[in-house]
């Protein structure tokens, strides 16, 4: 009995080991089912029987069994703890550009369950993105702006949109298994909201499962911080996906990207991933950490039927953006579709010592049009030779995004892991 218990632990360990080693999302199981929603134009939420408006100072707990509209700008302050039940609807106004803000020191506890998200949504009978505001969370985690202290401006109270610190272990809540939908409105003459903007917040806040579809702005935009992101989903968002900026440290897992030719915007900055260090350079304290992401098991994809024609048509752009200054570290991630797959700022000088803060290893780059380029550049052999040295294990393939992913033109129920051989990218079945 004793030799079969160690002969199952090793078989797990090893098992568990060939997991790590795949690319793209993870997970024995597709983790999209149940929580998740990719047509959320077609969902009838009901008609809201709460208001949500003004400030909330004290603790203060939505349930399950209300419906919230989200009024104007909602500030969470005091310190105060805004929990929210599994399962409970808050719907975002659309006159007022319902728009929900966690001041420093607040918390939201959105808890939901895998069968019971709770969901962000717009209250119009025909939704769109950027019906309302969206979700912003700050924090006073290190940021790497001069003193120290940033703030969330866009139509906000500027008394209650400041940011920054210098706790790193700052804890802003939770938020897991959550949707938001239709989010990103933009504030004419300033600039669009995000689906969910985290400013500042630290790395004891729990930050996992969470969808954000049809964003206005960019899906996930994070201004300095430090933090742990795992099961984050963007969908069809018209500009970039996952923001980094202000020099925030994440480690970031196991997320997924969809990106659609017809919807996302084809303008500058509009792409999967940006890694930026600064905004504004004058702003910058360059004594203090730049920003670094280090990803791995990110799945990237335009699900286009006809890239190559997308991309003859000017419809496609580039994955990943890695600006002046900043680092990025990714592996075992997934680019399928791009135009090309990763664009470096004009003005990073291709030497060693910039190369080894920007690195893709084990990367399985597939159907893009060139893989890494420098800004208006089109000669990138020595990126090229750089990246393509067998050390770093990284896999280039023109294979038709059917065959590349398990079922991504499910509409229900879509499988964005990879399948390579007819073996899925987890489990090996």
């Amino acid at each position: 009995m004793k030799k079969i218990t160690q002969l199952i632990c090793v078989l797990l360990t090893v098992t568990s080991m060939s997991a790590q080693q795949e690319k793209g999302i993870m997970g024995y199981t597709n983790w999209l089912n149940n929580w998740t929603e990719f047509k959320p134009n077609k969902v009838d939420y009901g008609e809201a029987n709460q208001i949500l408006a003004g400030n909330i100072s004290v603790n203060t707990k939505l349930l399950k069994r209300n419906i919230y509209v989200l009024q104007g700008n909602v500030y969470v302050t005091n310190n105060a703890v805004l929990t929210i039940e599994p399962g409970t609807v808050i719907i975002g106004d659309f006159e007022t550009k319902g728009t929900l803000v966690v001041t420093k020191g607040a918390q939201l506890v959105a808890d939901g369950l895998e069968t019971d998200p709770i969901v962000f949504t717009s209250n119009r009978s025909m939704k769109k993105a950027g019906d309302w505001g969206g979700i912003v969370v700050l924090g006073d985690a290190p940021i790497n702006k001069f003193g120290n202290v940033g703030s969330y401006n866009l139509d906000l109270d500027p008394t209650l949109t400041t940011y920054g610190g210098d706790n790193v272990a700052s804890n802003s809540g939770i938020l897991r298994f959550v949707r938001i939908e239709f989010a990103g409105k933009k504030v004419k003459g300033v600039d669009t909201f995000n689906g969910l903007t985290l400013a500042g917040v630290g790395n004891k806040t729990v930050l996992e499962n969470i969808m954000v579809s049809y964003a206005g702005g960019d899906s996930f935009g994070v201004l300095g911080g430090d933090l742990n992101a795992t099961k984050f989903v963007s969908y069809k968002s018209v500009n970039d996906d996952f923001k980094f900026s202000q020099g925030v440290q994440c480690r970031f897992f196991n997320s997924l990207a969809v990106r659609s030719s017809y919807f996302s915007s084809t303008k500058d900055g509009s792409r999967c991933m940006e890694v930026r260090s600064f905004e504004k350079k004058s702003e910058t304290d360059f004594t203090k950490k730049q920003t670094l992401v280090v990803a791995s098991n990110i799945t990237m994809v335009n699900d286009s039927e006809n890239i190559k024609a997308d991309i003859q048509a000017g419809l496609v752009k580039e994955a990943v953006y890695v600006a002046e200054g900043a680092s990025l570290e990714m592996k075992r991630s997934v680019i399928s579709g791009f135009n090309p797959a990763v664009l470096l700022d004009s003005k990073t000088e291709i030497n060693d010592a910039n190369l080894k803060k920007i690195k893709f290893e084990e990367m399985y780059f597939n159907l893009c049009n060139g893989n890494i380029f420098t800004e208006y550049n089109s000669n990138n052999e020595d990126l090229e030779s750089w990246y393509g040295n067998s050390i770093f294990f990284n896999v280039y393939s023109q294979s038709d995004n059917k065959e590349t992913f398990i079922d991504i033109f499910n509409p229900k129920k879509p499988d964005f892991r990879l399948q390579l051989g007819k073996i899925t990218a987890s489990s090996g079945k």
